[in-house]
């Protein structure tokens, strides 16, 4: 498992976000790691197994998905940003995803 996780869910289907694109940014905007959530909605594997303490984001490429399903949104990207400390060893990002509306938290 890398360092940072992620995981989509669909509000509006009721299920997983699969083929989510996830993008891993240092918060001056060097890209770390891209991947695509798998049928379960998770990114097990985001970027390296370590990362350095300082400030980080995710980016979730939600227009990408909602064209892919023909279905409008206000949110073409939510970007997470958020602090990392090394010691700390996992950081878990999930989010919760309508067309219209998202909210996010740190998971475990």
């Amino acid at each position: 498992m890398s360092f940072v996780t992620a995981h989509v869910l669909d509000a509006v289907a009721g299920a997983p976000a699969r083929d989510l694109t996830v993008v891993l940014e240092t918060a001056d905007g060097t890209h770390l790691a891209t991947a695509s959530t798998n049928a379960d909605g998770r990114v097990p594997d985001l970027g390296p197994q370590t990362l350095e303490s300082g400030d980080y984001r995710i980016t979730f490429r939600t227009g990408e998905y909602f064209a892919g399903r023909n279905q409008p949104t206000f949110y073409p990207l939510v970007t997470v940003t958020f602090t990392v400390q090394a010691e700390e060893g996992h950081y878990h990002v999930p989010l919760l995803l309508s067309p219209f509306a998202f909210s996010t938290y740190r998971g475990s």
